[in-house]
């Protein structure tokens, strides 16, 4: 059976009408954008009309046929971050800890330069000599409570020097040796300070119990003390200078003033020592108990201490040369006494 006679023939005449619209629409086309290009031989404002009538048609035919490629690129994004979430994660949890650490390294630097700001501007009235140092070791037990400092006779500190932190007195130089120091502090059972009341200058002792909070022994006076009022150093007895901050009065549990002290407020690690002599020391007792008064003299009468005192001509003192060898003071006349006249009666 012939092609023509069987039951696809019917379909020719229906395919080449297909085939000739489809090429006059490309013909149509390929003229359309040729004349869009031919800019030189147009007028501008049948280009302008013809290309913009090509851009409006070719809009969203291209959006139409990108959309597929972007959707694509974005299904292929979604995917890839989908499977590399995980390495991402672990990523950012490394990155995490690094930065914590050194965040905290950040705080404690800032921390301890604070720490040292506050160190260095301590004063004292009048001012004292100090010097820096480091605890290193913490010595605590049931009584007593002392700290070593890397400091020691090499820097001029001596038994006896006050010791502080930032905050206030800590307690006082034990014992000395080269490049050591051993701090007795405030708590310590064998400590005795003395201190006043700064708002009524009342007197009392400082007396360690092995406790946070020493207690306020001999206090003087009539109610001296309240609570919350500032204990500062008295500086009696030469054993610590006068005005150091110490701590605040509160009343005890079992019915005494203690003090809280402004040392416990931060750590005790880096402080500061004061080179600090007793002023009776340094003093020369023989003079000062050496009494020698001015010789006692009477004033002229004849000189007025309203007007300008009238010189007087002074004698001229002969020489050795000039003086005689022997000048003897000239002799007074003898006077004789005369006799009682034992006459005859008148």
């Amino acid at each position: 059976m012939r092609f023509r006679e069987g039951p696809l023939g019917d379909l020719k005449v229906p395919l080449t009408w297909t085939a000739a619209v489809a090429l006059i629409v490309a013909a149509v086309i390929g003229v359309a954008f040729l004349l869009a290009d031919r800019r030189e031989t147009l007028q501008e404002q049948a280009y302008g009309v013809t290309r913009q009538t090509v851009d409006t048609v070719a809009r969203p035919v291209s959006g139409a046929i990108a959309a597929p490629g972007r959707w694509t690129g974005l299904g292929l994004d979604y995917v890839r971050s989908y499977f590399f979430t995980a390495h991402e994660n672990r990523r950012l949890k490394v990155e995490l800890a690094e930065m914590r650490q050194w965040r905290d390294r950040a705080l404690a630097l800032q921390d301890q330069n604070d720490r040292f700001k506050s160190l260095l501007g301590l004063r004292t009235d009048p001012p004292i000599p100090m010097a820096s140092a480091r605890v290193v070791s913490d010595s605590r037990g049931p009584f007593a409570n002392t700290r070593l400092a890397d400091a020691g006779s090499e820097r001029g500190i001596v038994v006896g020097n006050p010791v502080l932190n930032e905050r206030g007195l800590v307690g006082r130089v034990v014992g000395v040796s080269r490049g050591v120091s051993r701090v007795l502090l405030l708590t310590d059972i064998a400590s005795r300070t003395p201190v006043m009341i700064d708002r009524t200058n009342a007197r009392a002792i400082l007396t360690g119990d092995g406790g946070p909070n020493p207690k306020l022994d001999y206090l003087r006076g009539v109610d001296p003390i309240q609570q919350g009022d500032r204990v500062v150093t008295s500086g009696d007895g030469g054993v610590v200078p006068r005005g150091l901050p110490v701590g605040a009065a509160v009343k005890g549990l079992d019915g005494r003033w203690r003090v809280v002290l402004f040392a416990d407020q931060a750590s005790i690690d880096y402080v500061r020592i004061l080179l600090f002599k007793d002023f009776a020391q340094l003093a020369d007792e023989k003079q000062l108990q050496a009494r020698s008064l001015p010789p006692v003299t009477t004033e002229d009468p004849q000189t007025s201490i309203l007007s300008n005192p009238v010189s007087r001509p002074v004698a001229p003192t002969p020489s050795p040369a000039t003086a005689t060898p022997s000048a003897a003071p000239a002799a007074r006349p003898a006077t004789t006494a005369t006799p009682p006249q034992t006459g005859a009666p008148r």
